[in-house]
């Protein structure tokens, strides 16, 4: 339909507002803030979640085992789906219900969350965009419907569906280490998901008229049940994606017979859906370093001119999962190649599903970047632990273990632009990224998008580095996000907030959490720490619920860094880095010195040291009868200062004198040796309040160059200013903070110093040589006359 534009004159008015919690201890001082621990912030440590950020001896999580039976309607474009899950509490408590999730719920007017949004009427707007209101609202038909919910052996069970969350509640009290067995059969209509959005859906492709499916959060799905949230049973409003239990699933699909159907998992009967040539070409793929077309392009064009009303069913079986989502369409081209994983020599078909409108790129790339982002994932991680892999070209980005769906189509005439070839590659090695986080390491994203997206761009990104050397990543180098970070605070919030909460939810899940790590790798811990304490929390919390603590906790515990000034500044904090250099003094040594002859300087010997205020303590202990003094019962311990503090011991009044070393003058060796000597003392102002590493390069007068790191503990005993004095034989041409842009500075103006513009002149400062090595030891009288030499006593 062609889109009308309907012009209104009016005047509109925008404003979002929001304030971050300035998480101090001290704030009206200077100091004592930035580097103040995490441990009151944190949860405690437990038998669940130890101190160290591993899981504890006392650790334990829920599973789920599905085995379910669906049926693809693509005239009615309806799902059937019939469930047996099999719920097993490795809790230490009683269950008396339960929690499922019922996403499709979402795209329905009247059961969805509920989260409404702020709208406005703008100057302009199409007529697809014009929404008449209906109130009260009416059912759009969308959302699931159940039909029957009973135990194992068929009886009814209770259940109350509150918008997108089902609980269950069960004939009696779960109790730790049993299972309980249940049925669901249900459907749902399927949406537009180009028209309506969401994760799942259909496409539809009006030249050909074929539909393109992603079956995704499409079963009603187990919530999980923690150690440190009890149930995770927030609502599903379409962004925080969702927190779940592992388990096995069997899942049989049955789809008109000229489908071809990717899913979680492998498929176990290949032999009654493929055909003989088919076949015979996935047998080869699974041996190929190359890829392999299994449904090449001319029989996916085949397929779409003849809609088969026959049927077939898929067999699809999966271990170790937390989830299962599928793909089916008669458009599919479907390529794969095998990849051994290193690590631990798993051997993986990679594989993707595009139609012929992505054939000019996935063939080429996709199936390759698969097998790319799983070894390189793997070498970061853990080793990559599943069978299988794949990328479905489906026009969006969403993932699940062991397929994910992406974009990237050519022009009608097979061309294509960088930046889509680019956007392709970086959605693949994204989405299938997914797999490790949090599809294995598996955080609870409804909560902590950041944990999830956060950790999966940041390893996206060191994937992307290893793809191409020049390839162009939008999130990960710290200067990408200096964009963001000068944005007003009422249009920010910490990484450390819910994901339903966040204005700007690219920048602070994905870009902000993947370039702090990427600071953290490059600029504060180096590569070696950090990788061997990334690669430790995978490996710790692999198949696993780790939450935000165990990931801060890991990564000091495995690298010997402490890092909860950083985790505060930049996870719950909001201030940019902005570091300026505010003034350079410069000076030259005065070698002609007149050294400071040896003076005598007069005293007293020392009065007793005993309190001048006797306090409320003493005066008690002295009247307690039943304390006795040590020094009064050992009469070995009362010397002379014992009876000099009591006025028992006289000492004379007198003056006496004593003598302050006098300077040595350089020689002339020395003279020579300094003559060049210039000194340069840098001060900073930290006006963005983040605190970071201070890095310096200097550029000499004769072109040569020097580097200086400074780590951010500089700033702990001042957070505002702070000074580095740096002493060399040539003189400076000028001072760059930050050369390589590495800290996320927002302002880089204040980042440089040149000797040309100084504009001050050259100061001196008086050198000496050095007498003696150290100084009087600690303890001694440094020459003075003490009351028992006065006394003349010992």
């Amino acid at each position: 339909m062609k889109l009308k534009v309907i012009i209104l004159s009016l005047s509109v008015f925008a404003y979002t507002g929001f304030t971050a919690q300035n998480i101090q201890n001290n704030p009206g001082s200077n100091h004592g803030n930035k580097f103040e621990q995490l441990g009151s912030i944190l949860r405690t440590p437990n038998i669940y979640r130890t101190a160290s950020g591993a899981p504890g001896h006392g650790y334990w999580q829920n599973r789920a085992d599905y085995n379910i039976t669906a049926y693809l309607d693509e005239d009615k474009r309806n799902l059937k789906g019939s469930e047996t899950v099999t719920y097993y509490n490795n809790s230490p408590d009683e269950l008396d219900y339960i929690w499922l999730q019922l996403d499709e719920n979402e795209h329905s007017s009247i059961r969805n969350a509920g989260y409404d949004n702020s709208s406005i009427l703008r100057p302009s707007t199409t007529d697809q965009q014009l929404k008449v209101t209906e109130l009260p609202v009416k059912d759009n038909g969308y959302g699931v419907t159940l039909e029957k919910v009973t135990d194992a052996s068929g009886s009814p069970l209770k259940y109350t569906v509150n918008k997108t969350m089902m609980r269950i509640d069960l004939p009696k009290a779960l109790k730790k280490g049993e299972k309980f067995i249940f049925k669901v059969d249900w459907n749902y209509n399927i949406g537009n998901r180009i028209k309506m959005g969401g994760r799942g859906g259909y496409e539809n492709f009006p030249e050909d008229g074929n539909d393109l499916y992603t079956m995704a959060q499409w079963y009603p799905r187990m919530c999980v049940y923690s150690d440190f949230q009890g149930w995770q049973n927030h609502q599903f409003t379409g962004r925080g994606e969702f927190a779940l239990v592992f388990g096995n699933f069997k899942v049989s699909m049955n789809v008109p017979a000229d489908h071809i159907v990717g899913g979680t998992g492998e498929c176990k009967n290949y032999d009654q859906v493929l055909t003989s040539d088919q076949l015979s070409r996935y047998r080869k793929a699974e041996n190929a370093s190359e890829p392999i077309e299994i449904v090449t392009l001319d029989e996916a064009k085949k397929a779409e001119k003849n809609h088969s009303k026959q049927r077939k069913t898929w067999v699809f079986e999966a271990n170790d999962v937390r989830d299962f989502a599928w793909t089916s369409s008669r458009k599919f081209v479907w390529d794969g190649m095998r990849v051994t994983i290193p690590e631990n020599n798993n051997k993986v078909m990679a594989m993707s599903f595009y139609p012929k409108e992505s054939y000019g790129l996935y063939r080429k790339f996709s199936t390759k970047a698969v097998a790319h982002t799983i070894k390189t994932y793997s070498e970061f991680t853990i080793p990559y632990p599943y069978p299988v892999a794949q990328s479905v070209e489906a026009a969006n980005g969403m993932e699940y273990p062991m397929i994910c769906f992406n974009f990237g189509r050519t022009e009608k005439d097979g061309t294509y632009s960088e930046g889509t070839k680019n956007g392709m590659i970086g959605v693949i090695i994204h989405e299938v990224g997914h797999n490790f986080f949090p599809m294995i390491i598996n955080s609870d994203e409804r909560q902590w998008a950041w944990m999830d997206e956060g950790l999966n761009t940041f390893t996206e990104y060191l994937t992307e580095e290893k793809w191409d050397n020049k390839f162009p990543s939008k999130r990960g180098p710290a200067w990408t996000i200096v964009d963001y970070m000068k944005l007003p605070k009422d249009q920010l919030e910490p990484i450390m907030s819910n994901s339903e909460n966040i204005v700007q939810y690219g920048p602070n899940a994905y870009s902000k959490p993947a370039t702090g790590l990427n600071i953290l790798r490059e600029t504060i811990m180096g590569r070696e720490l950090f990788d061997k304490a990334f690669k430790t929390y995978a490996k710790r919390w692999a198949f696993k619920h780790p939450e935000p603590a165990d990931l801060f906790r890991t990564m000091e515990d495995a690298s010997g860094e402490d890092l909860d000034w950083f985790w505060r500044g930049w996870f719950y904090g909001t201030d940019p880095v902005d570091i300026a250099i505010d003034k350079v003094t410069v000076a030259t040594p005065n070698l002609e010195t007149n050294p400071k002859a040896a003076e005598e300087i007069k005293y007293q010997v020392d009065k007793p040291l005993v309190n001048s205020f006797e306090d409320l303590s003493k005066i008690r202990n002295r009247e307690d009868k039943n304390i006795t003094f040590y020094v009064d019962k050992d009469k070995e311990a009362q010397d002379f200062y014992y009876r000099y503090d009591r006025g028992q011991e006289k000492v004379s009044t007198k003056e006496y004198t004593t003598k302050v070393e006098a300077t040595l003058p350089l020689d002339a060796k020395d003279k020579e040796k300094f003559k060049n000597i210039t000194a340069y003392q840098i001060d900073f102002l930290n006006k963005g309040g983040l605190v970071m590493p201070v890095i310096l390069e200097f550029t000499f007068e004769d072109g040569s160059k020097l580097y200086d790191k400074s780590s951010a503990q500089i700033w702990r005993l001042n957070e505002q200013k702070v000074s580095k004095t740096y002493y060399f034989d040539k003189k400076l041409k000028s001072i760059q903070l930050d050369p390589m842009r590495e800290t996320a500075d927002i302002d880089t103006t204040n980042n440089f110093w040149s000797s040309n513009a100084s504009g001050g002149e050259t100061s001196k400062f008086q050198l000496f040589k050095q007498k003696q090595e150290g100084g009087p030891a600690r303890g001694s009288s440094n020459g003075k006359v003490n009351p028992m030499q006065a006394a003349g006593k010992s």
